[in-house]
């Protein structure tokens, strides 16, 4: 094994390194993109439990919000269930696009590995014939072992290339594939999530007094209004 290494000259050396990374990328994005530590099975009912017994509190919001990708999102929909849906939906889709980037972690670099595997094995095939072209030009025609040096050099370093840049794709596009998926999942559990807060809050505004609605419809307007006035303030 080490002697086809050495045959197939330094380029062997990137295209090595190519294969270790795109390994460990494969394992670690296998490990952390398990369906059942994104998107846990019991999650959405041990959340709506919470907030139907009406236990939720800044504990439990903590507690969601650093157990998975998915509680991330909820948590952050938990914490602004007090304003209307259309915030409620946009700070929910806001942590959701910081979940998929961080789903999608090391995704672009295992992609570039499988696009840039095979050029380094076709730039070592170019360099091969050059050797190959050089030692007829000096002499070596008779020699077949300066010749065999550089169609070997130029046929190892082409099958090494392919050979990360196969399954290196092949990753690249499962992982991709299960992100997605992924996605969907957080997508729909959130959407029900939302409109399930809405429901119970439209449902606990039944049951209260006009004056103690318009009392908390004031609080909410007015903690929106300190929101806006402060974000320009932070930005600068």
């Amino acid at each position: 094994m080490l002697e086809i290494v050495i045959a197939g000259g330094w380029l062997m050396l990137p295209i090595i390194l190519c294969s270790v990374v795109a390994v460990a990328i494969i394992l670690e994005r296998l490990w952390t993109l398990k369906p059942g530590r994104v998107v846990p099975r019991d999650l959405s009912r041990q959340v709506w439990e919470w907030v139907s017994s009406n236990q939720l509190n800044h504990q439990h919001i903590q507690e969601l919000r650093i157990s998975s990708p998915l509680g991330q999102i909820l948590a952050t929909g938990l914490a602004n269930r007090q304003h209307d849906r259309a915030t409620m939906k946009e700070v929910v889709e806001d942590a959701g696009r910081h979940v998929v980037h961080e789903l999608e972690r090391y995704l672009n670099t295992l992609g570039t590995i499988a696009a840039v595997s095979p050029l380094l094995g076709l730039l070592g095939t170019v360099t091969g014939m050059i050797r190959t072209f050089s030692a007829l030009t000096s002499g070596g025609a008779g020699d077949p072992a300066a010749l065999a040096g550089g169609i070997s050099e130029a046929l190892i370093t082409t099958a090494a290339g392919l050979m990360v840049a196969i399954p290196a794709l092949i990753g690249y596009r499962y992982l991709r594939g299960r992100v997605d998926g992924l996605v969907v999942e957080m997508e729909k559990e959130a959407i029900a999530l939302v409109e399930a807060l809405q429901r119970k809050q439209y449902i606990d505004n039944l049951g209260r007094s006009p004056s103690e609605t318009a009392a908390q419809n004031a609080a909410q307007n007015a903690g929106q209004i300190a929101t806006k006035s402060v974000a320009p303030a932070g930005s600068r």
